[in-house]
């Protein structure tokens, strides 16, 4: 304690060493991210869900439109198929009645005297 006492009333300079400035490193503060790792993997898995069913009912809808369509084309088809049928059923009926019969025979030369000429029935 006596030699500091008298190191400050003599005129000695004391000696300082010289220090290099220490470089003080600043860590940037990290960012707090938003969502944590865990969190990104579940809205990601979420987000590949959602878009899978949308995809799927947008596929399923396509194909009962176009079933929908195809019902409505064989329908359309049954429908002319039955007035087709109408039809002909009516020719059928106009051209085998006895009258007709009867003058396209005598056109041919078949000479019919007191005969009866008798549709034949069908059997089903």
């Amino acid at each position: 304690m006596a030699a500091e006492q008298i190191r400050k009333y003599s005129m000695v300079p004391e000696r300082k060493t010289y220090q290099e400035p220490q470089r003080q490193v600043k860590q940037q503060p990290k960012k707090k991210a938003w969502f944590t790792k865990g969190e990104k993997v579940l809205y990601t898995t979420g987000l590949v869900l959602i878009a899978v069913a949308m995809i799927l009912s947008v596929q399923y809808s396509s194909s009962v439109d176009s079933l929908n369509r195809d019902v409505q084309q064989i329908n359309e088809e049954i429908s002319k198929q039955e007035t087709i049928n109408t039809t002909l059923t009516a020719e059928v009926k106009e051209m085998s009645k006895p009258s007709r019969i009867l003058s396209i025979a005598e056109e041919h030369g078949l000479n019919i005297k007191h005969a009866q000429v008798r549709q034949a029935s069908e059997n089903n």
